[in-house]
């Protein structure tokens, strides 16, 4: 009795064990059960209202048709996606089977019903009512229109999706896709793992270290911002290893790079676990990007700042020779300064050239280049024109070193005593405050980060008089009839004689064009939003190159060319015409007035296009170095120099002790 006892026990025991839970669990299933069936029921009845009262029997794609939709998901709407994936019943009209057999549809239903005028618009998949029915939709005939033409492009994009080629590509696209999930285990940073694993050489892992500081900053940067400071401390730690490992040049660096990108690697994991939230991150790129482009632009108008300070700077060993020849000059007996066949500078049946320059070693290689290349020297005459600053080097190195059988002479342009303010309305303005408040701002943010398209126009040079002498030939050389400008910044390689016979057509000035199919013309100079400009000239028509210009004085005088340059110069007094320099106001003066040249006479670019073809530079008669890389400087293209230092006598002793180009 007492064993029949123990064994109900043990059964009741086991009872209430087991069975009891099972007995629990199985009705909360079937209250599930039911709650799920209702709430399916109701589901598809809303959705049956909303297409023709047809039901949908919910059924998978096969695996082709699902991975295809699964990839392209951004070429279809939602609505015809769902229509797409609800069923393939052939007895529903947007099943699979009905739109492979069937490449379109006829949706015009019609409905009515007694007591009731309410009607549905034919072609709308949906159904669209009109009328005075409770469900009656306020649509205009626009909004009905549109949506039909919406309904006819889903249709045919399904029609599209069915088409075997395009199937194909799905199942590839899909294929690729899985294949490309990345399963990485933890500590391998995966947003760059197949690009270190395809490294092959030291560049691939020094581009790979420098994307992975990048995150390391943003992580850095969150976990700060988060108080995660232990996090914060050993990313920064990282990011000074993975610095110092960048300068580095020992023999193992490429395997203490690589160990660096993997413990890098394993802290970005652990961070992309704790800190990454995609907004965070993102604004937080979008600030780094932004500084980055903030410090690059800052950068930038400072080199170009430094660059154009450094071009348009005498070198140490110009400087130099000019104090040299200075002091000796200074010492020179008075009877000893003198030029000879001084009776050839006034003579209309040679050859004059004007140059005007400060520089004596670039005055010394146009007249010796010039000379050297000339058939007959002796008809060639040089006027060169300087400040009394330089004046002393400049006519000391002539004297020391005459061209040959070439004469020269040399002025300094105060002792014109004609040309003051009140003449010359460029001279007053160089003379005005405001003109000297804008080259000598000494505030760093007012000179150098005012912008890189302004600075150089901050170019002391143009506050020279000797920039502006060009406009006034006839009246510094009144007894010629013709001469050559050259700036002195060319090289001659060529005999220029011919350039005297050459007939200008009437024209003032005769050069070589510079404009190609967009750029160089006069809208590149001018400001045609004025109305004195776009009144008066052509934006389009065609520019020309100061710095190798034969003129006609007797033109000249005759158009009273220096009374127009004058004209534009008063109006340009607030510089809104153009902004400073010579060619614009040129451009102007010499407007229809300018007979073009062979392009072989003047080649343009030795001061900054690298990529001039040696054969034509080795055509051209004058070759040159406008830019900011001119030959007597360090930043001078090295392969365009020879050209330029060819006619320099490097054991003249004034230019070996000034050690020039060491």
């Amino acid at each position: 009795m007492a064993r029949r006892i123990q064994r109900r026990s043990r059964c009741r025991d086991l009872y209430q064990q087991f069975v009891t839970p099972v007995v629990l669990g199985f009705l909360l299933f079937l209250v599930y059960s039911t709650f799920m069936i209702g709430y399916r029921i109701h589901k598809r009845s809303s959705l049956d209202k909303d297409n023709f009262g047809n039901n949908f029997i919910d059924k998978d794609l096969n695996w082709r048709e699902r991975e295809a939709l699964e990839s392209v998901p951004s070429l279809f709407t939602k609505e015809v996606l769902d229509a797409l994936s609800a069923t393939t019943s052939s007895d529903n009209p947007l099943s699979l089977d009905s739109l492979r057999k069937n490449h379109s549809m006829d949706n015009s239903v019609q409905t009515s019903s007694e007591g009731n005028e309410d009607k549905m618009v034919p072609g709308f998949g949906h159904g669209t009512w009109i009328g005075k029915g409770s469900n009656a939709l306020n649509d205009t005939p626009e909004m009905l229109h549109e949506r039909s033409v919406r309904q006819e492009k889903r249709l045919e994009r399904a029609n599209e999706l069915m088409n075997d080629d395009t199937i194909q590509k799905f199942e590839k696209a899909a294929m690729a896709r899985s294949r490309s999930v990345d399963s990485a285990p933890l500590g391998n940073y995966t947003i760059w793992k197949n690009e270190y694993r395809r490294g092959k050489n030291f560049e691939d892992m020094l581009r790979l270290m420098q994307d992975q500081i990048i995150m390391a900053r943003v992580y850095s940067g969150l976990a700060k911002m988060t108080n995660n400071l232990a996090l914060h401390e050993e990313i920064e730690t990282q990011l000074m290893k993975l610095a110092w490992e960048g300068e580095s040049t020992d023999i193992d660096q490429q395997q203490r790079v690589l160990d660096s990108i993997r413990d890098m690697g394993q802290i970005l994991a652990r961070a992309h676990e704790q800190l990454y939230e995609c907004k965070l991150v993102t604004n937080k790129l979008r600030a780094m990007l932004q500084t980055a482009e903030e410090e690059l632009e800052n950068t930038q108008t400072y080199i170009t700042f430094l660059t154009q300070l450094a071009s348009k700077a005498l070198p140490d060993a110009i400087h130099c020779l000019t104090m040299r020849l200075t002091l000796e000059y200074h010492l020179l007996p008075l009877p000893m300064r003198n030029f000879p066949r001084r009776e050839n500078l006034e003579n209309p049946k040679l050859y004059h050239y004007a140059l005007f320059s400060d520089n004596v070693l670039a005055a010394s290689v146009v007249v010796n280049s010039t000379v050297m290349n000339a058939k007959d020297p002796s008809r060639h005459v040089f006027h060169l024109v300087t400040d009394k600053l330089n004046f002393g080097a400049m006519s000391m190195w002539f004297l020391l070193n005459p061209p040959g059988d070439a004469t020269i002479h040399v002025q300094r342009f105060e002792d014109f005593t004609w040309l003051n303010s009140s003449y010359s309305p460029v001279l007053r303005q160089l003379e005005s405050a405001a003109m000297k408040k804008f080259y000598f701002k000494t505030a760093r943010s007012e000179s150098v980060e005012s912008g890189s398209e302004n600075l150089k126009y901050r170019y002391p040079k143009y506050m020279s008089m000797l920039n502006h002498l060009r406009f006034y030939i006839p009246r510094i050389f009144p007894k010629l009839e013709k001469i050559l400008f050259l700036d002195d910044d060319v090289v001659v390689q060529k005999d220029l004689t011919p350039l005297w016979s050459i007939d200008l057509k009437g024209k003032v000035n005769g050069a070589v064009e510079t404009c190609g199919v967009t750029f160089h013309r006069l809208d590149t100079y001018l400001n045609f939003s004025d109305k004195h400009i776009s009144d008066n000239f052509d934006s389009k028509f065609c520019g020309w190159a100061y710095g190798m210009n034969i003129f006609d004085l007797k033109e000249w005088k005759k158009n009273n060319i220096t009374e127009t340059y004058h004209f534009w110069q008063n109006l340009n007094e607030n510089r809104t015409l153009w902004k400073l320099g010579t060619l614009p106001p040129g451009l102007i003066t010499f407007y229809n007035l300018t007979q073009p040249l062979q392009s072989k006479w003047h080649l343009l670019g030795l001061g900054y296009d690298k990529g001039i073809d040696a054969k034509k530079i080795e055509r051209s008669a004058v070759i040159h170095y406008n830019g900011h890389m001119k030959p007597w400087t360090e930043m001078g293209i090295s392969k365009y120099q020879p050209y330029w230092t060819k006619y320099i006598n490097f054991d003249h002793p004034y230019i070996f002790t000034c050690r020039l180009f060491e």
